[in-house]
This record gives structure tokens, sequence and C-alpha cells, in this order.
């Protein structure tokens, strides 16, 4: 990997989103001395600190919103209404806080993957399984947040040349912050960044499965550490994004088959997300109640006392869903919602309600522990790498609805026509996950929201216009986040490598 060096303004800024600016609890200083094993775990605890708040909260739900499922309502204060009305630039400072997060957390994993590398020639051979495992959780917390910032401020894999200069994102693999402009990174190549996840993930997959192999206890559904399963998964998702299909359907089987994961059965499907438990869950960072509360649920649900929403779903959104599908009563309740003083009923989505155990007081908060790798995602991606190599799709969509719709029958779809039923999967299963732009981004496809509610047209008037109707065609230059101008400006390297539109 090539030394390269960050900007001062990406290590040291204030982040902007309410979600990215809690300082991480367990996490020595930089400049303390890492003089033990004790001190190498306290430091390790920042990996899952980062991972936490990248799995939860706007990191979540602000490119959902931006797309077509949800409609912002003219009572949310605007709140995230730059992003839902397409009005993105440069200057935006959730997009600026988004980027900034990550180089800081990337900053913070170098630090341990050096302090890894320095206490692996040093300490004992007892020692060594522990360290082994630190630095396999860094690399991925790494290729994480790298994987975050390709997947937003870059162009798709398919659209760009991936060999062309400036394509990619700024790589820092050293832990070497400087103040001189000279030394800080331009963009690289789309593919010399998607090597850089690539071989991070396999060093952490490689460094958890020799782990694994000495504690059997370390894989099982609702983990609060990472495990090879997790990290296959990311595998999975990294490689279907870019097109590999071969290497996604490989990587999503080898989860499935591993017989540690079951796909959680009808009747328990709710208590997955009131609870955050289900034995479909491969990875669960953990929250508790006083400490890394990150609320996702809030971006929709305004109100404890059930009587306000920020954004709700629209028409085709809730259309998605058939009769005896156990999604749409998991997802949606009924709210009598006071919108500017008129009482109006509507579908809230409350796919994040809150769990109980994670509340500060009376009131709910609507925090839920993120679980950012389940056994549904790897079911669509082999299902969707299956259909683009002309391989038969519908053995993992028939194992998933089955577990969804009640009294489904198996059905054989056919490969002319079974990515528009994956899709829709994808939409219904996924919904609020933070996957609908990446969705489109790799689909090609555009969108354009349907304006009115059929469901209610009471609530018609109060969608906020500017974001009703909008659409973005396939070509849109909004599916690629801008780099952030504070970054254009204070790294002269990066002078002209700005995304194309901005």
């Amino acid at each position: 990997m090539k030394k390269v060096y960050i900007s001062l303004m990406l290590l040291l800024g204030l982040l902007s989103s309410c979600s990215m600016d809690k300082s991480p609890y367990g996490v020595l200083d930089e400049t303390t001395a890492i003089q033990n094993m004790n001190d190498l775990a306290r430091l390790r605890n920042g990996a899952y600190t980062r991972l936490r708040s990248m799995t939860a909260g706007t990191w979540v739900t602000y490119s959902d919103i931006q797309m077509d499922q949800f409609h912002g309502l003219t009572s949310n204060g605007n709140r995230v209404g730059i992003i839902s009305n397409g009005l993105i630039t440069s200057s935006q400072d959730d997009i600026e806080g988004f980027f900034r997060a990550c180089y800081a957390y990337i900053a913070d994993m170098n630090y341990l993957i050096e302090q890894c590398d320095k206490f692996a020639a040093t300490m004992s051979e007892a020692d060594q399984p522990a360290i082994a495992r630190y630095k396999a959780e860094a690399c991925f917390t790494r290729a994480f947040a790298y994987f975050y910032l390709i997947d937003h401020y870059c162009q798709p894999y398919a659209k760009v040349d991936p060999t062309a200069a400036h394509t990619g994102v700024q790589i820092v693999t050293k832990y070497e912050p400087t103040g001189d402009v000279t030394k800080y990174p331009s963009r690289s190549t789309l593919e010399e960044s998607y090597a850089l996840v690539e071989n991070d993930l396999e060093t952490a997959y490689n460094g958890l499965k020799a782990y694994e192999a000495a504690d059997d206890e370390a894989v099982a559904p609702n983990a609060a550490y990472l495990s090879s399963y997790a990290v296959a998964a990311m595998q999975a998702r990294v490689a279907l994004i870019k097109g590999d299909y071969d290497t996604a359907k490989t990587k999503a089987d080898e989860v499935i088959g591993s017989g540690k994961y079951a796909l959680t059965e009808i009747d328990d499907y709710e208590k997955l997300w009131t609870n955050d438990e289900g034995t479909e869950v491969l990875f669960r960072p953990v929250m508790s109640n006083v400490e890394g509360l990150v609320s996702t649920g809030e971006a929709y649900t305004a109100s404890s006392s059930e009587t306000s929403a920020d954004y709700i779903a629209t028409t085709a959104t809730l259309a998605l869903y058939s009769d005896g599908d156990v999604r749409f009563d998991a997802f949606f309740k009924v709210w009598n919602l006071d919108i500017e003083g008129t009482q109006v009923g509507s579908y809230v989505f409350l796919k994040y309600p809150g769990n109980a155990s994670l509340r500060t007081g009376s009131e709910n908060n609507y925090v839920n522990m993120p679980k950012p790798f389940r056994l549904s995602e790897m079911y669509l991606v082999a299902a969707e790498a299956a259909a683009k190599t002309n391989a038969d799709a519908s053995p993992y969509l028939n194992a998933l609805m089955a577990k969804r719709i009640t009294g489904y029958m198996d059905a054989n779809y056919p490969v002319n026509t079974v990515m528009d039923v994956i899709k829709a999967e994808r939409q219904r299963e996924l919904l609020g996950e933070g996957f609908r732009m990446s969705d489109l981004r790799r689909w090609n496809d555009g969108f354009k929201r349907d304006g009115a509610h059929l469901e209610n047209p009471a609530l018609d008037p109060f969608i906020v216009a500017a974001g009703a109707n909008l659409g973005y065609a396939a070509d849109d230059y909004r599916f690629t986040w801008p780099i952030p101008k504070t970054e254009i400006d204070s790294n002269p390297n990066v002078a002209g490598q700005q995304n194309p539109g901005y």
C-alpha cells in the first residue's frame, strides 16, 4: 500500500452531525503510550465504537431519505430537507461530516494496526492470537470506512474506467498527520480503492478465522464482536456492488451454508426489530442505556407521544407489501399525526421502534442496536449474483420469502424477469437500512417519487412540495456525493478532482 498522508482538516475538525459528534468510549488518546496488552485492548475498543457509529443514525438514514421511498412532512422543520429535496452541494455540512468522520476513523485504525504490528514483534506467543484478532478487527473497520467513502463519494464501478486517475478515494494507510500540504493525498484510482478494501477484508477474514479455530464460541448470532462470517458478508456485499458476481455468490453461500445462522421465523420477525435479537443477525454492535446511544428511528418518528413524524413512506413503498407479508405490520403503524394543527392519520415507519431496554427515561428514544449484517441480505446477494450469471436465483428467493410471507408458495422465477423480483424484494426487506442509493447506483436505475398518498389523500397538503415529485435520471450526478468543499480548499492535491456535476 502506498505511503500517503491525511490533511489536518480531516483529522482535527469537529463533526457536524448529531450522531457523529460523541466522544468515543474506552479509547486511549493518540499521545498516550501503549505499553501493555491491556492498553492495546482498550485501544481496540475504539474499532467497535466506530463500527457502532457507522451502522446507526444518520449514517444509515441519509442516503435512504435522499432516494424515492420516503416523503418529508411540512412539520419536520426541514430536518434532512436539503438531502430529501435533492439540493446537495459540496458545502453541505453533513456530506462534509461523513467524509471527515470516515478519515478520522481510518486514522484511528491505522494507528491501531501499527500498534498491533509493533506488539506482535515483542509480545509472548500466548498473546499472539489476541493481537492478530485485534489487527483483523482494525483492518475490517478501516475497510468499512473506506467502502462507505467509495459507495457514496465515488462513481459506480461500472460507470467509469476504474483504472482512470482520480476516480477513487484518497488512500491513507499510515498514521502520520502532517501540516505540510504538499504531502496531502490526491484521489487514487477506483481500482486501487477497491483493492485496499478487498485486501483489508482478506486480512480480517484470515485473522478471525484463525482465532475462531481455537475459540468456537466466537461465532454466534447477535455477536457483539466480529466473526469471519461477518467479514464474509461484507466481502459478499462489496463484490456485488463491484460486479464481481462469482465472489459475491461464493461468500454469500459461505455464510448461508455455515449453519450458524437461520432466517427469522414469521412469528418472531417483529421481535427482531423490537428486541434486537434474532437467529439471523451476524453482528450487532453493543449499545446500552449508559453509553453509545445513537437513534436511527428518530429520523422518521419525531415524537414519543406518537403524534408527529418527519418522514413517512410513499404510497409506492407501502404498496410493495402484499397481504400476509409480516414485514408490513412490523415496519408500519398508524398514528394520528398533528400537522400544523390538523389531525391526520398516517402510516408511520417504525422499523426502528425503540428497544425498551435502551431507554434512559420513560419516553421512547427510538434507539435500537445496529444490525448491519443479516442472513437475509446474503440470500438477496446470492440471488442477484446468480441472476447476473444466468444461474437459478429461485431457491434463494423462495427460502427468504417463505420466512416473510404467510402462506407463501415456492415459485420458479424465469431468468429474464427475476431481477425485477430481486429488486422489489431488496426494497421490502432492506427498507430504511441504508441500501437504496447503493442499489439504484448499481442497477443504473433512476427514480421518481409518487407525490400523492392514495391511502390517505388528506396527507397530500402536508408533503414538502420541493420533494414530493422529485426524480433522478439514472445518470443524475447526485447519485454520487461531492468531495466536500473544505477538502478541496485545504488540499491542493485534489484540485480539479471533484465529482462531475458539483
